[in-house]
């Protein structure tokens, strides 16, 4: 976020045709009934609380340079369920940490341990997809988590920069005012999802369409069963949303 990256210059630019919303509107549709998240770890039922505003805090891994660089105030979990908390005392706060940090692959952020006293709940074992159906709001530093609940319809409040803040979707925190033009989420899924990346097949290795790429990934599921290692690296291949040029 410290200069425009060449997606945030795409979605300042682009010309979106009728045709080319229609097809992600398409998309989205797919991705969301398909439940597809860049983590979709966790097999555990679970319901929200009787709570009239249920609010899901989405955990990083803090040493990422998406939080180096997009995150120019709150670079901390723990200081973001604070702030959250403290915005929103009366809310139901659940606390999902990165999957990375959960499973130990990754070192769990400063004092990390502590976000247990400022929210309700902390679930490590349900998928996000399953999540993002139930809260009405999703608040984050920079996570992708963000974005996926601007695919579902949910509430989005941004307290770093990424990628998909700035364009009149998301309540901004911290503002950016490089970012001039206002857009529809079906817009940004054109721009982020259909323009901007370059797919490529782990079956030929040719590169094809996002909606191919849907495919594989379905059809890789389907296969196996239920997630497990490879399924997840190559849903993580495929959604990465920096991907090499042809």
């Amino acid at each position: 976020a410290t200069r425009p990256s060449d997606l945030e210059q795409l979605l300042q630019s682009w010309e979106f045709t009728p045709q080319l919303l229609a097809r992600a509107a398409a998309l989205r549709e797919r991705i969301v009934a398909s439940g597809i998240t860049k983590y979709s770890v966790g097999e555990r039922a679970w319901r929200r609380p009787g709570r009239a505003r249920v609010i899901l805090v989405p955990g990083q891994v803090e040493s990422d340079a998406s939080l180096r660089l997009g995150a120019p105030t709150l670079r901390t979990n723990l200081a973001l369920v604070r702030t959250v908390r403290e915005a929103n005392p009366d809310a139901c706060l659940v606390y999902k940490p990165h999957p990375d940090v959960a499973a130990g692959l990754r070192a769990r952020g400063k004092d990390e341990q502590q976000v247990r006293d400022w929210c309700d709940e902390v679930v490590t074992d349900v998928a996000m997809g399953a999540l993002l159906e139930q809260v009405d709001e999703v608040h984050v530093l920079t996570s992708l988590a963000g974005f996926e609940a601007l695919l579902r319809g949910k509430l989005v409040v941004c307290y770093g920069l990424p990628f998909y803040a700035g364009w009149g979707l998301t309540q901004d925190v911290e503002p950016l005012p490089r970012r001039r033009r206002r857009l529809s989420v079906n817009e940004l899924v054109a721009g982020t999802l259909i323009a901007y990346p370059t797919y490529v097949s782990r079956r030929t290795g040719r590169y094809i369409s996002p909606e191919q790429a849907l495919d594989e990934l379905l059809a890789w599921r389907e296969g196996a069963g239920r997630p497990n290692r490879a399924w997840q690296q190559l849903r993580r291949a495929v959604l990465r949303l920096t991907v090499a040029r042809p």
